[in-house]
């Protein structure tokens, strides 16, 4: 089973999940899963199709916003910020190890007003370093409204 780590309350990421996975996102609350992981990156990986499938039957929202290692785009930043407005609850996000989705995470976050260093520092109490993402973190803040 994997670890759902909380970046902020409604918020979490985790590794790579399977169905029993998606079995206890829906008993915990969640109402939304987003998922970051490109098909095909390891041949024991479910596909998100089959876990899409499994989730909408247990009423849960599914997204896909796959995030592959050539780095981010404004239209995934965008797709996020849309999926957490609409969302009717708790948001669970996945890709391989949980990285790539709480990088996607604060990077939509800074592009909305947070502050780059409390993103950082919530992302690094979950276990995830971001030191490398400041530069980008840091040119989206600057992108936010009323800035």
């Amino acid at each position: 089973m994997s670890a759902f780590v909380e970046l902020e309350p409604g918020f979490c990421v985790s590794p790579q999940i399977d169905a029993d996975d998606v079995k206890r996102a829906a008993e915990s609350g969640f109402a939304l899963i987003v998922n970051n992981r490109p098909d095909g990156e390891e041949d024991a990986q479910p596909t998100g199709a089959d876990l899409a499938e499994q989730a909408r039957c247990l009423g849960l929202i599914w997204v896909d916003i796959p995030v592959t290692h050539a780095g981010f785009s404004a239209s995934q930043l965008e797709r996020l910020a849309e999926a957490l407005d609409d969302a009717a609850g708790p948001v669970l996000a996945y890709c391989r190890s949980g990285t790539r989705s709480t990088m996607l995470w604060a990077l939509t976050k800074a592009r909305a007003g947070r502050h780059p260093a409390e993103l950082q520092e919530r992302a690094a109490e979950a276990g995830y370093d971001l030191t490398a993402l400041r530069p980008l973190l840091d040119q989206q803040a600057a992108r936010a409204p009323g800035r």
